[in-house]
């Protein structure tokens, strides 16, 4: 079963809850690329590492997110916080493939929250 866009990412938020990257991971192909500052990353083992340090940087984040979708693309821009850090310009470039992430560009900066 294909599963659109709008779908994936759904379930995607929900999958990045739990925190467990292999869950995580089953939503992108075998062959995904992620491009990000710190360069590419493919396949489900490069999912784990992007998502897993996203995570781990900013743990029980305030995540606020404003999704466009256009086709089989999803433009995301976002921001999130947590009590010492916070990321202003997140934005991220969903290609899906078959009911699946196929690409993902990864895009922001994290700074220390003012106290």
């Amino acid at each position: 079963m294909t599963r659109t866009p709008q779908e994936v990412f759904a379930d995607h938020g929900q999958r990045l809850g739990t925190g467990d990257l292999d869950h995580i991971a089953g939503n992108y192909t075998e062959d995904t690329v992620l491009i990000t500052p710190e360069g590419a990353f493919r396949g489900h083992d490069g999912v784990r590492r992007v998502i897993g340090r996203l995570l781990a940087d900013l743990p029980d984040a305030d995540w606020q997110l404003d999704p466009r979708f256009a086709g089989g693309v999803l433009f995301l821009q976002w921001t999130a916080a947590t009590a010492t850090h916070q990321v202003t310009d997140g934005t991220d470039t969903f290609v899906f493939r078959d009911g699946l992430i196929s690409a993902q560009t990864v895009r922001y900066t994290l700074t220390d929250r003012p106290l």
